[in-house]
């Protein structure tokens, strides 16, 4: 059985600074309800999400969309770095255009980099916004929105903005990737952890200390949360039924989706459907 995956919500715009060294292990990948904006102050940090492992490095942003699976490794150093969690209806129209792409902005990764003459400001503001949050009045929530909105249109106005993943990685990163994006291309099929493996060139015994020792996560659990993840978009985009939608998303087990689906969203795939 997969470990259970958490998530997080918010209820509003909060932010949160914290340094993390070499010996911080992250417990397991989580996702959030809502969004991440995840910045580096100084030093680096790799970071996983989806298919996709970047080296984050001061200046460097990178937006989380809801329900996206991710996962922090500080193995290069000591890290200090910021996260914001905030929702789309945080964030008005009037802000939302000036994003580049903003349409995709909003609906998927998002990597940026600001430049050094601007981090200044933009630690400025971020340091503001986690102020904000000690202070705790009922200004607070209206404060940390408008510290968000600033944040975000400094960063369309300076910040390079990158929509594709970077290829400078690792060797031990691009089996990972080989790995990654050979479920997220089959995972419709019946495919197992061997499998993987078999078509990465390798054992699956290395692969999988590989894969879980870069990630923080093993192989089958992530063949099943790249399931889940289609299943969820199925729910709310098609009128199928449940079982169809196990089916064509790689379950052979009904009810073994049906637990799964519990463990990761919280509530049955019908309640979902039904609330989403």
């Amino acid at each position: 059985m997969p470990a259970r995956v958490p998530t997080h919500g918010t209820d509003g715009v909060h932010a949160e600074t914290k340094l993390r060294d070499q010996d911080f292990i992250m417990k397991g990948h989580h996702c959030h309800s809502c969004y991440e904006l995840f910045y580096v102050e100084s030093g680096d940090c790799r970071f996983l999400i989806d298919e996709h492992i970047f080296d984050l490095h001061p200046g460097d942003f990178i937006l989380v969309p809801p329900m996206a699976l991710h996962y922090t490794r500080y193995v290069f150093g000591s890290c200090r770095r910021t996260v914001v969690l905030f929702r789309r209806e945080d964030v008005p129209e009037d802000v939302r255009k000036y994003m580049p792409q903003p349409t995709r902005f909003f609906s998927e990764t998002a990597v940026f980099q600001a430049p050094k003459a601007c981090r200044v400001q933009i630690n400025g503001i971020l340091k503001s916004m986690t102020a904000e949050e000690k202070i705790a009045d009922e200004r607070s929530a209206l404060m940390l929105k408008t510290h968000l909105l600033s944040l975000l249109l400094l960063c369309s106005r300076v910040c390079a903005f990158l929509f594709e993943p970077p290829t400078e990685l690792h060797t031990t990163d691009q089996q990972i990737l080989q790995a990654a994006r050979y479920i997220c291309q089959n995972y419709m099929e019946p495919i197992t952890s061997a499998d993987v493996a078999r078509a990465a060139g390798f054992s699956p015994n290395y692969l999988s200390r590989k894969f879980r020792a870069a990630t923080g996560i093993g192989l089958h659990e992530y063949i099943v949360f790249v399931r889940l993840q289609h299943a969820a978009q199925e729910l709310v985009s098609t009128s199928d039924s449940i079982t169809t939608i196990a089916l064509r998303c790689g379950f052979s087990d009904s009810n073994y989706f049906k637990d799964s689906f519990k463990r990761k969203y919280g509530v049955t795939p019908r309640a979902y459907r039904n609330i989403s």
